[in-house]
């Protein structure tokens, strides 16, 4: 399952709530559904296969953990994070005996729902990962964490070097912004500086002896953030 191409459905009421994160998500690169209710929620997992439903409690005709317990009952494996402004211990409790998989309170922060959708959508993802990737001479090896260069010399990366050259690579040819990587790379509950990001992408340049004449760019796009681009294999 490629994530980017990743069917998500969205079943919330509050209409303003549901098309601004739609807007979010389809911009991240996800294919976005969406439900004002519990009808059309039903509705739309009859006609399509999602891999992630983001799933409001409180709704007009139903709530979440009915529909949540309906979805698991049919054998649909959906993944579900579910969102409500209820933050007791017996609700949460409630919701994974009903068959979801995350919850997160409203009012919630945008990054960390866009990092709990990833994560999520990485543990819904059945396909084997390649823990080696080749591109412009150098080898990134996942297992030992290391990175050689042209004549196999090891090049020197910190842990958050290496996660930011992995990240990078893994969404190489598109357009990153600061706030992507800082939530790839450093989480969403961590609060770091977005010139951080300028800073180790300059350490990483330097470390693998970037040049104009070398196989791959990191290009700074202004007012957005970076592209890897790899120009030979």
């Amino acid at each position: 399952m490629n994530m980017e191409k990743a069917a998500i459905l969205i079943v919330e009421d509050d209409e303003d709530l549901r098309l601004t994160l739609a807007d979010n998500l389809r911009d991240e690169g996800y294919d976005v559904a969406c439900a004002a209710n519990g009808s059309q929620a039903h509705e739309a997992m009859a006609a399509n296969k999602f891999a992630l439903v983001i799933l409001d409690i409180m709704l007009p005709d139903t709530d979440g953990y009915s529909i949540c317990r309906a979805m698991r009952e049919s054998g649909n494996r959906a993944m579900i994070l579910m969102l409500t402004a209820r933050s007791l211990e017996e609700d949460l409790v409630r919701g994974f005996e009903a068959g979801a998989d995350d919850y997160l309170c409203k009012p919630y922060r945008l990054r960390e729902l866009l990092a709990r959708t990833r994560a999520l959508l990485r543990r819904n993802d059945p396909a084997p990962r390649a823990t080696a990737h080749l591109f412009a001479g150098y080898r990134i090896d996942e297992v030992s964490r290391s990175l050689t260069g042209p004549e196999d010399q090891y090049v020197d990366l910190t842990k958050t070097e290496f996660d930011l050259l992995l990240c990078l690579y893994r969404f190489r040819g598109q357009a990153l912004t600061r706030d992507r990587i800082l939530d790839e790379v450093w989480g969403a509950d961590v609060v770091v500086d977005g010139r951080t990001v300028d800073n180790f992408v300059s350490s990483l340049k330097r470390k693998m002896g970037w040049s104009p004449g070398s196989g791959f760019s990191i290009t700074s796009i202004r007012g957005v953030g970076y592209r890897f681009e790899i120009l030979e294999e």
